[in-house]
């Protein structure tokens, strides 16, 4: 006999209008009390699902049963006869065995964590034992097909939201209105995408190589900004690692080997599946609040390998944004010991609350995985001898390959959902809302009559004491995702400076294979310096200058910069970037009270107020495990939590375009994200670097302060703009988010759902007395120029995060120099976001 897990989440892909059987209720003893894990099963079949925590269950078929049976270890089954089709809000009440009396297991509470007298841990300590000889470990090298479906539906649809006016003029869309086979609650579906693919791995070689052979989507079909969200939102994971990652969170498998302090676990029962005898085990959190699982698992007794596992994330869980998820994997028998991946589900309910009624968004992907073949092992170049391999015709397959790639049809309701989305975009009203939803998640407005999108709306407005109220606008040339070249730009005007500022700039792919880019461009704004450690060759590149309309003193050390740039770019290897560029600028204060003069003997008087320099730079930037889509000039990332190197050697040249110093810097960065399990994340980055040769303050390496309320990473929130300079440097911050471990164990704190963040951060640095007297003359606006030589300078702070779910505060503090002008010894910054 096969049980289910109690599927709570509205499994709305799964569903069909043939069902025939469908049964809800709930499973008390005879002291009222909810009977959880009990076995609901229609009676002489094998389709049959367990009740949750709180006794409910929901069961239905494709088949017409006359009998419901529920039982549990301990109690005397019993049987129900079904009258009708539908029968919702059953109620049972089970009984005790009489000479069951003594030896009644109860699914609740703490079990043991030892082995002798649990006997579903002696099975999990074996499961460990064996996790690297089964599924696709224990094979040099594989090769697989593989079918993918994403479906993205609208639920919990009434009579009020038909009724309501967004949906007028477009009722006809609610005829495909179906019920989930899972919950029977309602839901419309709104998105559709089918991918095949070959997928080749090399577990000697660590490789992995995905061929897209088909891609078929509906909805949204031209947004590829949801179709890469979709993506990286349904990563493939292995059930074997001892931790799974999704929503950017990572959960605690239940096959862990910390497992034993996260779960508790429960034999419940064993049985032939596929001729193999098996094992049930029940597992369930021990606290809440954590990112764990709840459900069950069938596991062979001789490979140990997993033959079916359902997982049920914890509605206490950690999570923002997600209401439900459910995930379901079965495995095939290859033999008498390979167990092979066959299907795999995961369904989510995104919502803005965790309220039973709350209306959202069903998410579902389905996998199957098909053909398998082993230990045929192909050249290392296989996997990384193109960059980015684009098959146009992947995307336009006709309906022949559908039907003979699919490894199962489409339902009904499914090929519906092409033709309704079709029509639905040609509705006036739709295409409005669509656009307003693309405009909020991308920034831009597009202008599809001159291929221009209108942008990004977000940095209209600004601040500062230079400029006032500053306002911009811009814009970008967009033919699609994949376009070859692009042309952006914008002006800006300050009202208290009374000045235009523009920038532009234009790439173009030369070269998909290798990815060869030409770009280029002119800026003439305001900016400020010594935001970023690492310099950036990006002409377009965000300044500080206006993102702060109250800061923490005044921000006056603002830089007037006319900047000239053209660079050549080319990624000869995956995630692999070789740059290099050439760049012209003028850099003079834009303040009265901010000096950036230095010391010229050439100058009249002795002094000059403006620099201009022209630099060579030469960069190499490196991405392990990066993932991107799209083949145009501007690709995007498809995932996170990859590292990110990063290695520069400019030279400034004097004479060159009357340049006016001679100087070579080095600088290197690294940054690290680590997913630590159940411990959450630490981020860590390292930046090191030095300047050869004399040069005034304008081209320094200025430590990044930060005096505005708002969170910036990388920076140090203490410090004041230009407090520290440097030509030599090394600097860390280890930022570390708990995402809720401290506040699920305090009693009061743990419903809110907060996450702790701590942090600390480090600079040190030198600055040669060359330096320091090329800068030095007499000017009494002039900055002091110290660098954290004597000690290294740090900081360190507590934060609190997912305030309401989007707020995140940070307390500040400054380790030392604290004998320094206008020190700030604690501060207060906060940031808002969305995350799961």
């Amino acid at each position: 006999m096969k049980l289910k897990l109690p599927i709570l989440f509205f499994f709305f892909g799964m569903f069909s209008v043939f069902s025939q059987t469908k049964v809800s209720g709930y499973v008390f003893d005879e002291f009222d009390q909810p009977v959880a894990y009990a076995n609901i099963l229609f009676k002489g079949s094998t389709e049959g699902t367990i009740s949750n925590e709180e006794g409910k269950f929901y069961l239905e078929s494709d088949s017409t049963w006359k009998t419901l049976a529920v039982s549990f270890l301990g109690y005397e089954t019993q049987e129900i006869l079904l009258e009708k089709r539908v029968t919702y809000e059953l109620k049972f009440i089970l009984k005790e065995e009489a000479a069951a009396l003594n030896e009644v297991l109860i699914v609740t509470g703490n079990q043991s964590k030892k082995a002798s007298e649990n006997p579903a841990i002696a099975i999990l300590k074996k499961i460990w034992e064996r996790k690297r000889k089964n599924g696709l470990r224990q094979f040099d090298q594989y090769q697989y097909d593989k079918y993918e479906k994403v479906e993205f539906d609208l639920n919990t649809i009434d009579s009020a939201l038909i009724k309501s006016r967004i949906f007028k003029g477009m009722e006809f869309v609610f005829d495909k209105v179906d019920t989930s086979k899972v919950t029977g609650k309602t839901y419309l579906p709104i998105f559709i995408n089918e991918a095949i693919s070959k997928v080749y791995g090399d577990n000697l070689l660590n490789e992995e190589k995905e061929d897209l052979k088909g891609n078929k989507n509906s909805g949204f079909s031209n947004n590829q900004i949801i179709i890469e969200f979709v993506d990286d939102l349904y990563a493939d994971f292995d059930i074997y690692d001892n931790y799974l990652k999704f929503f950017d969170k990572s959960f605690t498998s239940p096959l862990s080997k910390t497992g034993v302090n996260t779960y508790n676990y429960v034999l419940s029962d064993s049985a032939f599946i596929d001729n193999k005898w098996c094992y049930n085990i029940i597992y369930y959190p021990r606290r809440k609040n954590e990112l764990t699982f709840k459900g069950d698992f069938w596991v062979n007794d001789s490979t140990y390998a997993i033959k079916d596992i359902n997982l049920q994330a914890s509605k206490s869980a950690n999570i923002n944004w997600v209401k439900e998820i459910y995930i379901e994997q079965e495995f095939e028998v290859v033999n008498d010991s390979v167990f092979l991946l066959k299907r795999d589900y995961m369904l989510s309910d995104f919502a803005l609350n965790k309220k039973e009624k709350s209306r959202g968004v069903y998410g579902k992907r389905t996998t199957l995985y098909n053909n398998y073949v082993f230990d045929e092992p192909k050249d290392s170049d296989f996997y990384s001898q193109k960059v980015y391999s684009y098959n146009e015709d992947a995307y336009n397959r006709d309906d022949e390959f559908w039907d003979k790639n699919r490894m199962e049809s489409l339902s009904q309701d499914e090929r519906g959902v092409y033709k309704m989305l079709d029509t639905l975009k040609t509705v006036k009203k739709f295409k409005n809302l669509y656009s307003l939803g693309s405009i909020l998640a991308s920034g831009y407005i597009e202008v599809s009559s001159i291929n221009t999108d209108i942008g990004p709306i977000f940095s209209v407005f600004g601040f500062n004491e230079v400029e006032g109220v500053r306002v911009r606008g811009g814009g970008r040339t967009y033919f699609g995702p994949n376009d070859l070249w692009r042309v952006e730009g914008y002006v800006a005007y300050g009202f208290r400076d009374d000045k235009f500022k523009y920038g532009i700039s234009g790439k173009a792919l030369l070269d998909i294979k290798n990815r060869l880019i030409i770009s280029g461009g002119n800026r003439r704004d305001v900016e400020q310096i010594g935001a970023n450690l690492t310099s950036s060759t990006d002409v377009l590149g965000r300044s500080l200058a206006s993102s702060a309309v109250i800061g923490t003193s005044i921000n006056d050390k603002l830089t007037s910069i006319n900047l000239t740039t053209l660079g050549f770019e080319l990624e000869p290897s995956k995630n692999f970037v070789v740059r290099t560029s050439g760049t012209y600028r003028t850099l003079e204060s834009a303040s009265p009270t901010f000096s950036l003069d230095y010391n010229d003997p050439e100058a009249v008087g002795g002094v000059s107020s403006d620099i201009q320099q022209y630099e060579t730079a030469l960069s190499f930037s490196y991405y392990p495990n990066r993932k991107m889509t799209g083949y145009g000039v501007e690709r995007r990332v498809a995932n996170d939590g990859f590292a990110t190197l990063f290695a520069q050697v400019t030279r400034g040249d004097e004479g060159v375009f009357g340049s006016d110093f001679d100087y070579t810097k080095v600088q290197f960065s690294y940054i690290q994200p680590w997913l630590l399990g159940a411990y959450g994340r630490l981020t860590t980055t390292v930046e090191a670097g030095k300047t050869f040769g004399a040069v005034p303050l304008g081209l320094l390496s200025v430590v990044p302060g930060n005096q505005s309320y708002f969170s910036i990473y990388n920076t140090f929130p203490q410090l004041d703009f230009y407090e520290f300079v440097t030509d030599t440097y090394t600097s860390m911050h280890l930022e570390h988010n708990f995402n809720g471990r401290i506040f699920s164990r305090v009693p009061f704190l743990k419903k809110y759902n907060l996450r702790a963040i701590v942090g600390v951060r480090g600079v040190w640095g030198e600055l040669s007395d060359e330096n320091i007297a090329l800068s030095t003359t007499g000017n009494p606006v002039e900055i002091p120029l110290i660098a954290p030589t004597d000690e290294v300078y740090y900081e360190y702070s507590v934060g609190v995060g997912n305030i309401f779910k989007i707020l995140r505060i940070d307390f500040n503090f400054r380790g030392n120099y604290l004998d320094a002008p206008e020190a700030r010894p604690f501060g207060v910054t906060g940031s808002f976001g969305f995350s799961f």
